[in-house]
């Protein structure tokens, strides 16, 4: 039958068991959940079963929480309750499986946990009770799964001790005591159900030894039809902290259990831990994976040679909040930076003779040591990011990752090598114990060892200096060369802060970096100015007294605008450029009395006209600043002449993103997205209609529902300076705009907005 239900168990020390109906979508909520409550801890493990001879008692369920007990629930009809709890006193159970006894309707239930041992409990009179220890395990039991196999239950179990046990169940016939003889026998658990009065034994199978580490996950493949008929095909897959997912089945001759060759599949280099969980897909011919990190591994077999596996196209993202995110300058890629330490890059891919575009993680540029805050792009292929230390550090692409680029979306080199110069290198690696990306040239290139030399024969191959290999990719590469090959070079490091990178923000001509850091004094809340071409400060603007959260430049150049946690912001003007590079001075700004914004202001963005710019604060203001007196042109003093254009625009809660369209609606007015702390969205146009603010002036276009909107606060918003969908060469009249947005949800999201409609 087709599945349709669903149990899931949370830290929110919730099951819930979800039941999904008709015909449509996951998105059409078609589906019916019931929460089921009474763990007082974290769940950690659940199973359940269908009891198919009494249909309103039909479902079994048991899971496994961090307060030391197993609870055993039973749904009846559309209600859930709590029938049993099974207490472990100060252990952990860390996995549980139902099953039922050879033969019979018998549930059986297997619990492992930190004693090392799995506990059998069989239901009699419909309370579970402990039939059966199994001891072997000689450390914490990670993983146990049950499957039937013809008349015999059979149960595979992992540990922490790198092994994976088999054992077997079946029925014992009442035959008469055998005589004592020599034969070496495998020693028997028996027990006897009383209802039924019959004898089950309980023997090891097998023990399965390969890992190198421990091993989290153990499954059977699914079953499958065939012929008519449903079986139950003898193969394992196991996922370990080795960084390898193994596929075992019984030799066809001798029965003995082995590793299937050429399936030990996973990632290398990096700073990874290896898997958590895997599972087969329902026919078998596909594998899928977790890394600790999130990150999934798919593999498929080969249809030719079926010892083969090979990894394919998988979705991926960030794993922790995603803090900033920007558009390349001809909005062909995003690249954005999160809390989980990286860097990450997506573009739109391009299939041969296929209209279908996809977007997907193309390169992983930053792998870092430290929590990522901030980035700017530099250009095309260059880029600087802040993270939680107090040096900037600046990477350009190398020519592996170009020439891959134009191979994904299918933009011709010539197009993208036309400003670059030949001596690029090849790529980057992280040395052993560093932080820095090292560039690789074309000589460096570790060469693959023969395939007959010994290769782990010296700690020094173990860790190789160099991991990256240059690969020539068509499509979207898998995680582990992700991980590994499409590293950017650090080409700078920028000192100058006194605390944790806060924001960067780049000119339009490329030529000048503003970055400013965590601070709660007046001397550390300064901006810095670096220049692009010698990499040295220019200048230091002192004006804040605590961080300044987003800095942004005119699209003219003219002036740098900052915001800061004291709720004031201040507008610093290009005075005439020196030698080493321009000088900017405070023209304008807001203090105790003239603030309008009474929370800390999140984020700033300007108009493409350069004539008014946005301010949106916790406060849940967004306000439009400028010289709201057209006829006055003050080049002097402009002081007194930047004042709030617009009325001040509540919008619902704290404001976290703002982001101005560089393109105009039909009738000239601009296009505003403000991004929230509940993780709305909405697109505004504003328009100055007279002299003073009009409320009028304002109209609210779209607001994103709760399927489109940020699960969490959205914390940065950036829209595509060209009209036309990314992947489409619409020229600057199209009606398609495109909003990029990242959340503190883990997700970017890409908008396409249509500014016709608005």
């Amino acid at each position: 039958a087709s599945e349709t239900e669903l149990i899931s168990g949370g830290s929110d020390k919730k099951l819930i068991l979800w039941e999904w109906y008709g015909t449509g979508t996951w998105n059409n909520q078609l589906v019916k959940s019931i929460p089921l409550e009474g763990h007082a801890e974290a769940v950690c493990a659940v199973d359940a079963v269908y009891q198919s001879d009494e249909p309103d008692l039909n479902l079994l369920i048991a899971s496994a929480a961090s307060d030391s007990t197993v609870r055993i629930w039973a749904r009846r009809g559309s209600e859930a309750k709590c029938i049993e709890i099974l207490q472990f006193g100060n252990g952990f159970v860390m996995d549980v499986c139902l099953s039922f006894l050879p033969g019979s309707n018998v549930p059986i239930l297997a619990c492992g946990g930190d004693d090392c041992k799995i506990s059998l409990f069989i239901q009699q009179n419909g309370q579970f009770q402990k039939t059966l220890i199994l001891p072997g395990h000689e450390d914490w039991i990670r993983g146990i799964e049950w499957t039937v196999c013809g008349e015999d239950l059979f149960l595979a179990s992992c540990a922490q001790d790198c092994l994976i046990r088999i054992w077997k169940v079946c029925t014992k016939s009442k035959q008469i005591p055998e005589t004592e003889d020599d034969s070496i026998r495998l020693k028997e658990n028996v027990f006897t159900i009383k209802d039924t009065d019959t004898t089950y034994a309980v023997t090891l199978e097998s023990v399965l030894a390969g890992h190198e580490n421990w091993v989290y996950a153990v499954h059977w493949q699914p079953l499958f039809s065939k012929d008519g008929s449903m079986q139950q095909p003898m193969r394992i897959l196991s996922a370990s902290m080795d960084k390898t997912v193994i596929i075992w089945e019984p030799d066809k001759e001798t029965g003995v259990w082995l590793e299937q060759a050429s399936v030990r599949v996973g990632e290398v280099g990096g700073n990874t831990l290896g898997f958590f969980d895997c599972q087969f897909s329902p026919d078998g011919s596909m594998i899928v994976a977790h890394a600790f990190h999130g990150a999934l591994h798919l593999w498929k077999q080969a249809t030719v040679n079926k010892k083969e596996w090979t990894p394919e196209v998988v979705i991926s993202g960030h794993f922790n909040s995603v803090e900033d995110v920007k558009w390349d300058p001809e909005g062909e890629f995003i690249i954005s930076v999160g809390s989980d330490q990286t860097t990450r890059l997506f573009a739109p891919w391009k299939r041969k003779q296929e209209a279908e575009v996809t977007w997907h993680e193309i390169a992983r540029p930053q792998v870092h040591g430290y929590d990522m805050r901030c980035l700017a792009m530099i250009g095309r292929f260059q880029f600087v990011s802040g993270a939680d230390e107090k040096v900037l550090r600046v990477f350009r692409a190398p020519k592996n990752f170009i020439e891959n680029f134009s191979n994904i979306t299918g933009i011709p080199m010539e197009k993208l090598c036309s400003h670059q110069s030949s001596d690029l290198p090849e790529g980057a690696t992280v040395p052993a114990l560093g932080l820095s990306n090292k560039a690789v040239f074309e000589g460096d290139v570790a060469g693959q060892p023969a395939e007959d030399e010994e290769t782990f024969n010296t700690i020094s191959n173990q860790y190789p200096e160099i991991y990256f290999q240059p690969l020539i990719l068509t499509e979207p590469p898998p995680e582990d060369h992700l991980l590994q090959n499409t590293l950017w070079p650090e080409i700078q490091k920028l000192y100058g802060h006194g605390y944790e990178i806060f924001c960067v923000a780049c000119n339009n001509l490329n030529t000048v970096i503003a970055s400013a850091c965590k601070a709660s004094k007046k001397e550390h809340a300064a901006i810095i100015l670096w220049s692009t071409s010698s990499w040295k400060k220019l200048q230091s603007l002192a004006f804040h007294n605590l961080t300044v959260t987003q800095l942004a430049f005119s699209p003219n150049d003219k002036f740098l605008l900052a915001v800061s946690r004291d709720r004031n912001w201040s507008l610093w003007r290009k005075q005439n450029s020196s030698e080493s590079g321009p000088v900017f001075s405070c023209c304008a700004y807001t203090d105790k009395n003239t603030a309008v914004h009474s929370r800390i202001i999140w984020s700033c963005d300007w108009t493409p006209d350069s004539k008014y710019f946005i301010t949106g604060s916790r406060d849940k203001k967004v306000i439009i600043w400028g010289q709201c007196d057209l006829s006055v042109t003050t080049e002097g003093n402009m002081l007194d002449s930047i004042k709030p254009c617009s009325t001040v625009l509540d919008a619902g809660d704290s404001v976290t993103a703002v982001s101005i369209s560089r393109v105009l609606t039909r009738d000239g007015r601009y296009i505003v997205a403000v991004g929230l702390e509940n993780g709305k969205i909405i697109l505004y146009t504003w328009k100055q209609s007279g002299q003073e603010p009009a409320l009028a002036d304002w109209t609210t276009c779209v607001e994103m529902d709760n399927s489109q909107s940020h699960a969490l606060a959205v914390k940065r918003l950036c829209w595509r300076h060209h009209a036309g969908r990314a992947g489409h060469n619409d020229q600057n009249g199209s009606e398609w705009l495109q909003l990029a947005s990242c959340g503190a949800d883990h997700c970017v999201k890409i908008f396409n907005v249509n500014r016709f409609a608005l």
